[in-house]
């Protein structure tokens, strides 16, 4: 086994002095600082402008109404990336970009338009019509876009295939729907306030009914295709630009025409928007789900075929790729560490889960050649902090693994009847919380043993 080079320094430490001579506005507080400022007074703006037109009690109603799908919604995305979890910050970030500044853009553009074509017209019906069909999905969608191009630039590390794309493209679309439900919801709730409707006959009912019960994956579906394109484009190799430019594209075409087909529905005739949900949205929606699914179980097999090279060095027990392959046996290890050691060590096994995860993807694209030129330095950093958390992680894991094999017996994977006694609980979950990391293991600087292989071999 070869010995690695030095580990890079913490990023607080020397390297960080890299950015003490740039300019002031390439400081990370100065970008970080202005992104806020830009999406608080979008959502100012917007609180504004949606309180215009609906009035104080309209968007009260509203803003209640709308607010019932999303939590839902942000959970199924949450979901479908517990393989390799991205940061809160993207998704934080990802929803108020479609509900502050992507609707802000929406309104102001589709307004604007909307009143350009009926003036050139003459014809205020026919500019309606047009404004839905043409002008709104295009603008709606390059605004939703712009979000999952700024993390797909900026996060780069974030965003490594479909299921990032999917995640960060439904999470700005949910917070894009919920701006502009308030909006709908706010209005028809005026509307009914005027002619004195009410119950089920009313149009905040109906307006509740066709947008938060039957179509509150709408908006999501139509920019999830944009975010596939751009996930495709992150497996794509560096070399490999049109691609890389072409797919995004492309999802986003995709993205403009069903949302078009989804807004000119109601030129179909009486039924023509439930003919289009059965036959479009519907197995659209379907569809999706499917590849989204059969994507992240490819992502579990991933893991469980790059993980042995890492057993093979010495990094990992030889029950981890197995265990760290299956969701069900990962929350078998987070549910010992929280029982055992409470909530920090719940999260620590966690945070080990999730690095090993992005280690194997990291193999993967190192493998097919796809890997970054920092790949070196991306594997050390994932091995450094797997290190500082194995006195925490492998015993849940092995109790996972040892929990796991006793049902599979009678078809040749265990070894005896009976469940297994749970493993002795290491001393230092006790303290895990009061400690910045374990006094254990290497620390930036110092030279540890380093798996002696060539990654961008098959």
């Amino acid at each position: 086994m070869a010995t690695c080079p030095p580990y890079p320094t913490h990023p607080t430490g020397p390297t960080g002095g890299a950015l003490r001579h740039a300019h002031w506005w390439q400081k990370r507080w100065v970008r970080y600082s202005a992104l806020v400022t830009l999406l608080a007074l979008s959502g100012l703006v917007i609180l504004a402008l949606v309180r215009e037109q609906t009035g104080t009690e309209g968007f009260l109603v509203g803003l209640g109404l709308a607010v019932l799908p999303v939590p839902l919604l942000v959970a199924a995305f949450r979901w479908l990336d517990r393989v390799e979890p991205g940061p809160w910050r993207n998704l934080l970030f990802s929803f108020a970009w479609g509900a502050c500044a992507a609707a802000l853009i929406a309104i102001v553009a589709n307004s604007f338009a909307t009143r350009w074509i009926a003036t050139a017209t003459a014809d205020p019906s026919h500019a309606d019509t047009l404004g839905a069909t043409v002008i709104a999905p295009i603008v709606e969608e390059l605004a939703k876009a712009a979000a999952i191009l700024l993390v797909f630039l900026f996060r780069r590390r974030d965003f490594t295939g479909i299921v990032d794309g999917v995640v960060i493209a439904g999470v700005t679309a949910t917070g894009f729907a919920f701006t502009e439900n308030i909006l709908y919801l706010g209005t028809a709730f005026g509307t009914d306030q005027l002619t004195g409707d009410r119950g089920i006959a009313s149009v905040t009912a109906a307006t509740f009914f066709v947008r938060v019960i039957m179509s509150p994956f709408a908006h999501p579906l139509f920019t999830v295709l944009t975010g596939i394109g751009f996930g495709i484009a992150a497996l794509s190799g560096e070399r490999q630009h049109v691609r890389r430019v072409l797919l995004p594209f492309l999802g986003l075409l995709l993205a403009m025409g069903m949302h078009a087909m989804w807004n000119g529905s109601s030129a179909f005739g009486e039924y023509g928007f439930f003919a289009v949900y059965a036959a479009f949205m519907v197995p659209a929606f379907g569809l999706l789900t499917w590849l989204v699914i059969w994507t992240r179980q490819r992502e579990l097999r991933t893991v469980r075929e790059e993980l042995p090279a890492y057993v093979v060095a010495g990094w990992l027990s030889p029950s981890e790729p197995f265990v760290l392959g299956s969701m069900r046996d990962r929350r078998v290890a987070r549910q010992y560490a929280r029982h055992r050691g409470g909530r920090p060590a719940a999260r620590a096994v966690a945070q080990y889960e999730a690095y090993a995860t992005s280690l194997a993807f990291l193999r993967h694209r190192g493998r097919r050649g796809r890997a970054g030129a920092d790949f070196v330095v991306r594997e050390q950093e994932l091995l450094h902090e797997l290190w500082h958390r194995r006195e925490f992680a492998r015993p849940a894991l092995e109790h996972a693994a040892a929990a796991q094999a006793w049902p599979r017996h009678e078809h040749g994977y265990g070894h005896g009847y009976g469940h297994p006694a749970p493993l002795p609980m290491p001393v230092h979950w006790q303290s895990y919380g009061q400690v910045n990391a374990p006094s254990y293991g290497p620390t930036y600087g110092q030279t540890v043993p380093y798996p002696a292989y060539n990654p961008y071999r098959t």
